[in-house]
């Protein structure tokens, strides 16, 4: 994982041959003009997911990972409270190929607060990389939020 500022993000250029490319975007884009949904970039490589979340508590998050995509998640309206746990702690599910996701639902009476190692707020201007050995639990938050998820192929 990592967090940084927006106008930090060519530091990470050589982790992903495809992050020159969001780069080149994020510097020609107002993230806040894109209609809710998908923007493709460069086909199914490199997409930006622009979504409105709804206010979700630390227990309602569900954790979730990755097996093909790095997400580069941004806050545009707000700051969001992200959940991290490193996805060899999380408990066992099923991957969904199509989705690209697995939803690391802990067992009862557990809940995601007892998994997550890190709690973290995520202010507009900032983001945060996901890579397929994070496990992460985004958009807690007390006021509805819109955000920028960009999907990178690995």
């Amino acid at each position: 994982m990592i967090l940084d500022e927006l106008k930090a993000f060519n530091r990470y250029l050589d982790l992903n041959p495809l992050f020159p490319a969001v780069a080149e975007f994020l510097s020609k884009t107002d993230l806040s003009t894109l209609p809710t949904g998908i923007t493709k970039i460069q086909g199914d490589d490199l997409f930006v997911n622009i979504q409105d979340a709804p206010v979700k508590t630390r227990t309602q998050a569900r954790f979730e990972t990755h097996r093909r995509m790095i997400d580069i998640q941004i806050p545009i309206s707000a700051a969001e409270v992200h959940g991290w746990a490193p996805a060899s702690q999380l408990p066992v599910a099923p991957y969904n190929a199509e989705s690209d996701m697995t939803l690391h639902d802990p067992e009862t009476p557990k809940t995601p607060v007892d998994i997550a190692t890190t709690y973290f707020t995520l202010c507009p201007g900032q983001f945060a990389i996901y890579f397929p050995t994070d496990g992460h639990a985004p958009a807690i938050t007390d006021t509805p939020l819109r955000k920028a998820i960009f999907k990178v192929r690995v």
